[in-house]
């Protein structure tokens, strides 16, 4: 327990804080998982569409430092990767490497 009025007033703005963090990521989070949803669903316009709605949940909660600047960068960036890797279709695969007898 605080010992002073103004470490008191310190523990409640802190409780507040961490509240409105938390919400604000897990909105983050709850963006991210949609994203990820409609991308393995297939659909590109959907996926696009949510993607915008992550950056902007990303953006808000990086503006009000709830994450850092550049988590939230690094995150757009890797979720970008993988709706533009979907445009492209898949991947061949890796030539087989002959192993060394």
């Amino acid at each position: 327990m605080p010992h002073t009025t103004s470490a008191a007033k310190r523990l409640r703005q802190n409780v507040k804080r961490r509240l409105r963090n938390q919400v604000r990521v897990s909105r983050a989070k709850t963006a991210e998982k949609r994203f990820v949803q409609k991308l393995e669903g297939g659909s590109r316009e959907e996926a696009a569409a949510a993607l915008q709605s992550c950056f902007s949940m990303l953006d808000k909660a990086a503006k009000r430092h709830s994450i850092s600047r550049n988590r939230a960068s690094r995150k757009k960036s890797r979720l970008a990767k993988r709706l533009n890797a979907l445009a492209k279709g898949p991947t061949p695969a890796a030539p087989a490497t002959p192993s060394a007898v």
